[in-house]
C-alpha cells in the first residue's frame, strides 16, 4: 500500500499559504483557484486540540466530496479538482502529504453567515429552547427533550468567527447581513440540502440531527463551498442507539467534547491532551461513518 505521511503546512513558492484555519489550510494556485487542504487537527470549544486525529483530513475531504457530488444537480459548488494526480506539476512531489486530504476550489465571495439547519433538538439549540421555548426566535412547540426530532427541519443561521465562537443570530439579524433575497434562497436550499441528506443517510442507518452550511457566490451565482455533511459539520448519531431524553450516541467530535466535560477541563488555556484511546475511537467512529455514507473502504488505515 502507497505510504502516506502526517500533513505539515507546506511552504512552496508557487503555492503560498494564504490561511490556517482551525482545522483546513488555504493555499493560493492563483487569482481564481485555491487549494483547501484538510488537516489531521481538531477543535473543541473553540481551541484546537494538542493531538491529531490520524488520517481525519482524509476522512473528511472524501466525506465531503462524496456529498458535493450527491448534490451536484441540486446546487452547483466551487470543487474544481479532487483527482491529485491532475493536479499543478509543482504539486506532484508532495502526494505523500496531499493525497486524499486536498481539492481545488474556486475562489468565491462568501457570505459570512454559517447556514445551520436543525431537525432535532441538542447543542446550543436545546440550551436556548430550556431557556425561553425558541431556537434563534423561532418558537417551538412545548413538552420537547433533548435529542427530540422536530416537527419540520429549521434554519437558524450563525455569524462566522474567526476566533471565538460563533453566535446565533435571528432571521431579522440574518437579513441585515445578507438581504431578503439572499436570506430566503439561503434558508430554502440549506433546509432543502438537509431533509435530502436525512433520507440518504437514515438508508445507512444515521440520523444527521443537525449540520451547517457555507455559500459564495461567483459571477451572481450562489454555491455551495468549504466542506458538507461531515461529522466536523454535522451531529451524527446512530439510529440503533437514538433514544429521546438523553445524550446521544455519536459519529462525530461529539465524543472528543464529552471526554474533555468529563475531566472537568474549564474550556481556557492550557488545552488538555487526548488520551490515546480518545484519538483511536475518534478515528474509528470517522472511519464508520465515511464506510456507512459512501458504502466504500478505502481511507488508508495503516
Amino acid at each position: 500500500m502507497y505510504k502516506f505521511e502526517e500533513y505539515k503546512p507546506l511552504s512552496l513558492p508557487e503555492c503560498p499559504l494564504i490561511k490556517q484555519g482551525k482545522v483546513r489550510d488555504i493555499y493560493k494556485i492563483d487569482d481564481n483557484h485555491i487549494l483547501m487542504v484538510a488537516t489531521d487537527r481538531i477543535s473543541a470549544f473553540d481551541h484546537i486540540l494538542p493531538n491529531p486525529i490520524p488520517k481525519k483530513g482524509i476522512i473528511l475531504s472524501k466525506i465531503s466530496c462524496f456529498w458535493f457530488d450527491y448534490f451536484k444537480d441540486t446546487i452547483s459548488n466551487h470543487i474544481v479538482e479532487t483527482d491529485f494526480d491532475k493536479f499543478p506539476g509543482f504539486l506532484q512531489p508532495y502526494k505523500s502529504i496531499l493525497w486524499g486530504r486536498s481539492i481545488i476550489v474556486r475562489k468565491t465571495n462568501v457570505f459570512p453567515i454559517e447556514c445551520v439547519v436543525r431537525g432535532y433538538l441538542a447543542g446550543s439549540g436545546y440550551k436556548d429552547y430550556i431557556q425561553n421555548g425558541s431556537v434563534c426566535g423561532i418558537k417551538l412547540p412545548t413538552g420537547l427533550q433533548k435529542g427530540s426530532k422536530l416537527p419540520t427541519p429549521i434554519f437558524t443561521p450563525a455569524t462566522k468567527a474567526e476566533e471565538g465562537h460563533d453566535e446565533n443570530i435571528n432571521e431579522k439579524q440574518t437579513v441585515n447581513i445578507v438581504g431578503r433575497d439572499n436570506f430566503n434562497y439561503l434558508r430554502e436550499t440549506s433546509i432543502k440540502i438537509y431533509e435530502q441528506a436525512q433520507n440518504y443517510a437514515l438508508k445507512s442507518g444515521i440520523i444527521i440531527a443537525d449540520t451547517k452550511f457555507e455559500f459564495g457566490w461567483i459571477d451572481d451565482k450562489i454555491i455551495l463551498i468549504d466542506e458538507i455533511l461531515t461529522p466536523d459539520s454535522s451531529r451524527f448519531w446512530p439510529v440503533q442507539d437514538y433514544a429521546v431524553g438523553k445524550e446521544q450516541a455519536s459519529f462525530d467530535k461529539q465524543f472528543v467534547r464529552d471526554y474533555l466535560e468529563s475531566i472537568h477541563w474549564d474550556k481556557n488555556p492550557p488545552v488538555p491532551e487526548l488520551p490515546d484511546y480518545i484519538i483511536n475511537k475518534t478515528f474509528q467512529k470517522y472511519i464508520e461513518a465515511y464506510s456507512r455514507l459512501t458504502g466504500k473502504q478505502d481511507i488508508p488505515i495503516e
